[in-house]
């Protein structure tokens, strides 16, 4: 769960890094998004290094939902009986809603490829022109579709705040709920940075 957990948050930082170049014009994100394409060549084809980043996160979320589905089993087994009477467990939404939030995550992650990956929901069909994928997709016309981004990050920046708080705790650091607070609302930003940009007019 840590390892897979580690992963998936190292990969969403350089994907916020990467998302905020859009404020530097459309000619700085679209070389960026074509650069992306380039990593690896010759060795690599052409997209190839993007496959293969692909493939190492769907390997991190199906190890990550599997970890998450074994926990639960073993808690399960480790208490076949239920309790006659349990009192409430004082938690943060966060902690309660972690099972729930990391459907709706891996949900989201197959929306977010059909739309901006292969462009399947997206207005803008060409493979080029990564801005007006971008600005296109969340104009105010299409305000429900930033209602559901927003939704979605809402929901990652909860799992991250408890997921990041729970593996500092493990490794031994008492007081890690400021850096994981801290963590979760720099992604939760920056990710939400973009598509209101394009909302309202920015980008």
């Amino acid at each position: 769960m840590a390892v897979t957990g580690a992963l998936l948050v190292g990969f969403l930082l350089a994907h916020m890094a990467g998302n905020l170049k859009i404020f530097f014009g459309s000619a700085a994100f679209d070389s960026y998004a074509h650069w992306l394409r380039e990593i690896g060549e010759p060795v690599l084809p052409f997209g190839g290094y993007l496959w293969v980043q692909r493939v190492v996160l769907l390997a991190a979320i199906a190890g990550h939902l599997w970890a998450a589905t074994a926990l639960t089993v073993a808690a399960r087994r480790a208490r076949p009986v239920r309790y006659a009477h349990r009192p409430p467990v004082q938690g943060s939404y966060a902690a309660r809603t972690m099972r729930w939030g990391g459907v709706i995550i891996a949900l989201f992650v197959v929306y977010h490829v059909l739309d901006l990956t292969t462009r399947d929901l997206n207005p803008v069909a060409e493979d080029g022109s990564a801005y007006a994928a971008v600005a296109q997709d969340f104009a105010p016309g299409r305000w429900y579709v930033t209602a559901f981004y927003t939704l979605a990050v809402i929901t990652l920046g909860f799992h991250l705040r408890h997921g990041i708080w729970s593996a500092l705790q493990t490794l031994g650091l008492k007081s890690s709920r400021p850096a994981a607070l801290a963590v979760s609302l720099l992604v939760c930003a920056g990710f939400l940075a973009v598509p209101y940009a394009a909302t309202f007019g920015v980008i």
